[in-house]
């Protein structure tokens, strides 16, 4: 296969996982997330850009200490360097989906919960999904 294609709402609004690689380029990786209410990504500060689109549900950004309500259907660009989270504070799961530019995770991964993200180191390998 080369490249990859899919519905990318209906993959995201499926999700269940709190995070789940789909696919892994050598320059950007596709990622779909579902955060439980009251719970967010963890504040964090990558070196790659980052693209968020949520899909459903409602919440708050948190960009360089500036916070800022994002619902369905907003995206949020995270450059490198900046301090950010994602918090769910609505009623439901929210779910979205990521690019990261380049990767940041291991091809493949899933993580059903945010504990187990971060109980185990999954930084990109190298290694793309082709």
């Amino acid at each position: 296969m080369k490249g990859f294609v899919t519905n990318i709402e209906e993959a995201a609004k499926q999700n269940n996982n709190f995070r789940k690689v789909l696919y892994t380029a050598r320059h950007s990786q596709l990622v779909v997330m579902s955060i439980p209410p009251g719970e967010d990504i963890g504040m964090e500060v990558h070196t790659l850009d980052q693209f968020i689109r949520v899909e459903q549900g409602s919440g708050k950004a948190i960009l360089d200490g500036v916070e800022h309500a994002i619902e369905t259907e907003f995206a949020v660009v995270v450059p490198a360097g900046a301090n950010h989270n994602i918090i769910n504070t609505g009623k439901t799961d929210m779910k979205l989906y990521t690019l990261y530019s380049p990767p940041e995770h291991r091809d493949g991964v899933v993580r059903r919960t945010k504990a187990e993200a971060e109980a185990e180191e999954e930084h990109f390998d190298g290694k793309t999904t082709e």
